[in-house]
């Protein structure tokens, strides 16, 4: 995934936010390992884009069909879901773990949601809390927190590595044009709308054709 890897103007790129935010989680729910899947917005594929614990360094970029497993199901229904007994949900694909080279034995996954529509999943595997079933819905929330603000936070990233798109020029004109129509008196709007439809000419088709 190119975009991951990407220089922003902060000096922070995708995979580093990435990865500071599964080895959060790991941290927090002394979980065996954390990851970080993002929806490819062609295929629809679920890409591992930052792994804490087990598997981290062989699983970064490998790809699974869109749907597969879990984090397949939360992709594709915005939903947060914690399966303490994988083994008993048909949701769990057990050949797509354990070509992973680690089982679990519990997955809690929470839907990155930005305009609405789910980018990535994050997942915690075999978190300490498991056994405690009245530890669930604070598991719960702070899983969907952590989600929601990782979220948050590489929309931001992403809205800074973008360069700033000039504004159509016909845009500023109209714009002129409508200052100088309140006041026709305001000699800086006259000599810009002026600049501006002379920029426009030299600028046009037809002017290029001329000269």
């Amino acid at each position: 995934m190119e975009s991951l890897s990407h220089p922003t103007l902060s000096g922070v790129t995708e995979n580093q936010l990435l990865q500071s935010v599964v080895t959060v989680a790991q941290h927090v729910y002394g979980a065996a390992a954390s990851s970080v899947f993002m929806v490819c917005p062609d295929t629809g594929e679920l890409v591992f884009a930052a792994v804490s614990g087990a598997g981290q360094q062989e699983l970064v970029g490998r790809r699974f069909p869109p749907g597969t497993g879990i984090a397949g199901w939360v992709s594709m229904s915005c939903q947060t879901l914690i399966a303490d007994k994988v083994a008993e949900t048909d949701l769990f694909a057990r050949d797509a773990a354990s070509s992973t080279g680690y089982l679990p034995a519990s997955i809690m996954a929470a839907p990155l949601v930005a305009e609405g529509e789910c980018i990535g999943v994050l997942e915690v595997l075999d978190r300490h809390s498991a056994a405690e079933p009245a530890r669930e819905l604070d598991d719960l929330e702070l899983l969907n927190l952590l989600a929601t603000q990782a979220a948050l936070s590489l929309a931001l990233v992403r809205r800074r590595s973008q360069p700033l798109a000039a504004p159509p020029l016909g845009n500023i004109l109209a714009r002129l044009s409508e200052l100088a129509a309140t006041d026709t008196q305001d000699p800086l709007a006259v000599a810009m709308l002026a600049m501006s439809v002379n920029l426009m000419e030299r600028s046009s088709p037809a002017a290029s054709l001329a000269g």
